[in-house]
């Protein structure tokens, strides 16, 4: 490391310590030259997959995009910050996992579903609908159907977990 005192690429380690967590090391520096003492932080830089649209138009991995997208899905649900935090921890370490520099916008909608289906079941089928663009009332069905039958509960639990949730307030 360059001293940024008087550019001496010769610098030694004092001092080295976890910060952050764990997820940072805080290295107190010296320069072997001018012996003026600083301050370096050392973090793994862990680089998002492009996502690849349908289009094929090639963006950046935006997290506060998946963020809002899931956060919608779960406006007025039992869910709390942490496991929405949780989950989209696990999405991107899914991703990174993959090894690849590209994943498909379809991949990621996967896996935002695999995450909310485990979340909160009126969040899973609300993301459904936008995300596989349902067209009627017998595609909401079939997705209920998929979804009591993965989870042991019965369609009908499902949707009136569905209906009472799109009441307005104070009406049962």
């Amino acid at each position: 490391m360059h001293c940024p005192f008087c550019g001496e690429a010769d610098t030694k380690v004092i001092d080295s310590r976890l910060v952050a967590e764990g997820d940072q090391v805080r290295r107190r520096r010296e320069c072997i030259s001018c012996r003026e003492r600083f301050t370096t932080f050392e973090s793994a830089e862990l680089v998002m997959p492009r996502v690849v649209k349908q289009d094929g138009v090639r963006q950046p991995f935006d997290e506060e995009k998946l963020r809002s997208g899931i956060m919608k899905a779960l406006e007025k649900r039992p869910v709390s910050i942490e496991q929405i935090d949780a989950a989209l921890n696990r999405i991107k370490y899914r991703l990174r996992a993959t090894g690849e520099r590209e994943v498909k916008s379809m991949q990621l909608g996967e896996e935002v579903m695999t995450e909310l289906r485990q979340l909160d079941k009126v969040a899973y089928v609300r993301f459904a609908s936008v995300y596989r663009s349902f067209q009627d009332i017998n595609e909401f069905k079939e997705e209920i159907e998929r979804l009591s039958a993965s989870s042991g509960e019965t369609a009908v639990d499902v949707a009136k977990a569905l209906a009472d949730n799109h009441r307005p307030e104070g009406k049962k």
